[in-house]
């Protein structure tokens, strides 16, 4: 008959493997020839191999075949004291013959002597297969998204050189019908001389300008394009020098003008030299087209900060304004919201002019009520 004490032990060993059995992970334990003495019931649900007959198999046998050799080479490094323990990711064949990805853990069982090569192992297998399942379909997906990527910017690569293909033909093989049929209506002008009546003149006139506003238009949609194109060159640049020259050629341009321009000194970003002064020259331009009517043109530029410590722009004029039921068009190329005979131009500056904010990583909008001026909003990404 077992004493108390052994009943005991035998009940708390009991208990013991109870609780183990409930572990999630496998739970083993090997002799010094790598072969399983113990193994908990999860080996069972993880593998579909029964514990009975895997105890006393080599660790090895159940492992993929390229996984093999790593964890040769780490369990004869524990084995000789060269690691403490390994922590890796391997590949398990299950009974049906499905591959599990298990986290195996594993420690050496120390010797009877302090000195003496270890006698086995001891760890757990931890089934991470959602994980690295989840880990390889990111990396298909990423993969799958590279080479979409390097597509694509081929594709926008081939896009950029047609384009500027089309914008040589634009500039050279459009440009010369239009110079032929301005220049033989000049020629026509001076050939016939009085003998023109004055609608015949008329005409003729007619047709000079609209060649004009046709090479004029094809000059703009060049820039539009060379705008996109043109390489970010960043540099620290001083807004309010830029504003204060293309103040000084405006009314050089029509010294006749009364305008008051008050300009907030050192706004100073980080910038494209070249891009910002073309967007604040056309919006400085426009405050000054768009009061030409004004008996004293007031024009300002300065800075404000917005809730989130922002810094934001602003052009602002008393000039005609316009409806901002129609503010959606102003940056869209050819929208014009007046009347081209009393403010001429091509209609794609604004265009140009969001264009270079949004290339800098900012934004504009405008705010204007009709007959109180303008005021031009804009931000970059300093």
């Amino acid at each position: 008959m077992p004493t108390p004490a052994e009943e005991a032990l035998r009940e708390c060993e009991a208990r013991y493997r109870e609780m183990l059995d409930l572990i999630g992970e496998v739970v083993f334990r090997t002799d010094g020839a790598l072969r399983f003495t113990y193994l908990n019931q999860t080996w069972e649900r993880l593998t579909g191999h029964r514990v009975g007959t895997s105890t006393g198999q080599s660790l090895l046998a159940y492992l993929h075949p390229d996984d093999r050799q790593l964890t040769e080479t780490l369990i004869r490094e524990v084995m000789a004291g060269k690691r403490e323990g390994f922590a890796t990711p391997l590949r398990l064949s299950s009974r049906q013959g499905e591959i599990r990805w298990i986290q195996a853990t594993a420690r050496p069982i120390p010797g009877p002597e302090p000195a003496s090569r270890p006698i086995g192992l001891y760890g757990t297998l931890d089934d991470i297969t959602s994980r690295k399942v989840a880990e390889l379909t990111l990396r298909n997906i990423n993969h799958d998204l590279e080479a979409r990527v390097r597509l694509r910017t081929a594709e926008l690569e081939t896009s950029n050189r047609e384009l500027e293909a089309f914008s040589y033909s634009v500039s050279h093989d459009l440009r010369a019908p239009l110079r032929s049929i301005d220049g033989f209506a000049r020629i026509l002008e001076e050939e016939l001389g009085d003998r023109l009546d004055p609608t015949s003149r008329t005409h003729l006139e007619r047709i000079r300008q609209a060649a004009g506003r046709m090479a004029y238009l094809i000059d703009s949609l060049i820039e539009l394009a060379r705008l996109s194109r043109h390489a970010l060159r960043r540099e620290t640049v001083n807004l309010s020098d830029l504003a204060v020259q293309i103040a000084d050629d405006l009314k050089r341009e029509e010294p006749d003008r009364l305008a008051e321009v008050e300009i907030t000194r050192d706004l100073t970003v980080t910038a494209d030299r070249t891009l910002i002064y073309v967007a604040l020259e056309n919006l400085l331009r426009n405050a000054w087209k768009f009061t030409s009517q004004c008996a004293v043109a007031r024009i300002g530029f300065h800075a404000d900060l917005d809730d989130d410590n922002r810094r934001i722009f602003i052009v602002s004029d008393n000039g005609v304004g316009f409806d901002m039921a129609f503010a959606k068009q102003l940056f869209r190329p050819f929208q014009r919201l007046h009347d081209p005979s009393d403010y001429p131009g091509s209609g794609i500056g604004l265009a140009n002019v969001q264009r270079i904010i949004q290339r800098h990583g900012g934004e504009i909008w405008a705010e204007s009520t009709p007959g109180e001026g303008a005021r031009f909003h804009f931000t970059l990404d300093l």
